[in-house]
């Protein structure tokens, strides 16, 4: 009997693995297909018949389990912090500033492993953390539970939420083979650890293998296979195609202008989006840019859309699209990972990307999207140390935008002058940079659309060889 379990951890990895192909190609391969789900057993609706779900109890970390796992995330960004800007940032963003017993325990941590944070010593922290589990009510449940499955692997698609770890043990303990999919372009380069040891791994390209490969020097090169990501495959697939009209009709827009849309980030990251909308909104109510031009915003999927109702009074022109996620539970240490997609906002991104003329946002893998569309986009960046804004230009540094940059494979504003100027030039001649978007997609996603599924269970049917 072919068993796969795939473990799903939030509302992205649902959109990824189940409106992708992926689903349909796992079992017609596999006999039986267990889903261990963070998300509840009510979100997944209707299923094939051997499609079993498996609601995970949720681990609660214990204090010595907490202290070996900060241990290690801070010992890994110890040792990168020099050549990647992202995890030295982080690493000084999460020196605490009290002296409450856990921060006290923290700047120990970032003393010892400020002297020593070798891979060697990595890996044994690891060690000591993975045997905490050992006599953990919820691990020997994730135990019981896979003992009755008897999955031949497990496949998690997602390498770093902590409160998975666990689940991970149980799976070594009982030799089934572990594997995570590398969940986004900038994970590597700019995180933490991944939540534990994986006997092998599917990346998005050929860049991401090396990083994988540099950041993790035990990892075989032959169980590194590159894939691509499921997360673009809904937009080679015909169900969720809405043509131009219908998608205007929907949305209330002018077929006559053109259209610009900007995609927010969440409020813990994007709290410049509304400057940058309010910006974008009277340069066109003032004819700073050119022609007939209207203005489309899609609100981040993680949060409401509370934050920009002061913008939604000042510019009632602007058409908003708020993604149609469902809360499936309120209840939860993380609510944003309990949002899921609907096949509607599936549709409705899909329509924007290959519809709109161009597209704004705060340096988010959306650039990737709209490449994929061929559509150009601009990325802004108005704060920094000095101006009092959210300082996002620091972004610019990290690893998985510094070498795009340099390669001049996107495109920036850091102010309002440069965004006007932007969208003028790409508004007239929005094909300028073809070239640079068709490089760009080539060296974050180095495989097709087409066939991503299939590829990734080629890849998991491989390990019975």
């Amino acid at each position: 009997m072919k068993q796969l379990g795939l473990v799903i951890t939030d509302g992205v990895g649902y959109r990824n693995f189940m409106l992708s192909k992926f689903l349909d190609e796992a079992t017609n391969t596999f006999d039986t297909v267990f889903i261990y789900s963070g998300l509840p057993k009510t979100a997944f609706g209707v299923l094939p018949k051997n499609v079993e779900i498996r609601e995970l109890p949720v681990f609660n970390e214990g204090k010595l389990t907490w202290f070996f796992r900060k241990w290690k995330e801070v010992a890994h960004m110890q040792k990168h912090k020099a050549d990647y800007y992202g995890m030295a940032y982080n690493l000084a963003a999460g020196y605490p500033k009290n002296y409450r017993v856990r921060s006290i325990l923290v700047k120990l941590i970032y003393y010892i492993t400020y002297l020593v944070h070798s891979y060697k010593s990595i890996l044994f922290i690891e060690k000591l953390q993975f045997f905490t589990f050992r006599n953990n009510k919820v691990t020997k449940k994730y135990i019981e539970l896979l003992k009755k499955d008897n999955p031949t692997h497990l496949f998690f698609t997602h390498q770093r939420p902590p409160y998975l770890a666990p689940f991970l043990y149980a799976g070594i303990q009982l030799k089934i083979q572990v594997g995570s999919f590398i969940f986004s372009w900038d994970n590597l380069a700019s995180k933490g650890r991944m939540l534990g040891p994986f006997d092998y791994f599917m990346v998005w390209s050929h860049l991401m293998a090396e990083e994988l490969l540099k950041f993790y020097p035990n990892v075989k090169k032959e169980n590194v296979n590159i894939v691509g990501t499921p997360q673009f495959e809904p937009y080679v697939m015909p169900k969720y195609e809405l043509n131009k009209s219908d998608f205007f009709k929907k949305f209330g827009l002018d077929l006559n202008s053109k259209t610009i849309c900007f995609s927010c980030a969440d409020a813990s990251i994007g709290k410049n989006d509304p400057l940058v909308i309010s910006t974008i909104a009277k340069a066109i109510r003032n004819n700073k840019i050119k022609g007939s031009v209207q203005f489309l915003v899609r609100t981040s999927p993680a949060e409401g859309s509370e934050r920009f109702e002061g913008v939604k009074k000042a510019f009632p022109e602007i058409i908003w699209n708020h993604p149609k996620w469902i809360l499936t539970r309120s209840n939860h240490i993380e609510a944003w990972s309990q949002r899921i997609t609907t096949v509607e906002d599936v549709i409705d991104l899909r329509a924007i990307l290959e519809h709109v003329d161009l597209n704004v946002n705060m340096c988010s893998t959306m650039n990737l999207d709209f490449a994929l569309f061929d559509k150009p986009v601009i990325n802004t960046t108005f704060g920094n140390k000095t101006n009092g804004l959210y300082n996002d230009q620091r972004f610019l540094k990290y690893g998985h935008l510094k070498h795009l940059i340099e390669k001049g494979l996107i495109c920036v504003a850091k102010n309002e002058e440069e965004l006007i100027t932007h969208i003028n030039q790409v508004l007239d001649n929005p094909k300028q940079v073809w070239e640079k978007r068709k490089k760009l997609i080539d060296l974050q996603i180095s495989k097709p659309l087409e066939g991503t599924s299939e590829r990734m269970v080629d890849a998991l049917l491989n390990l019975y060889d």
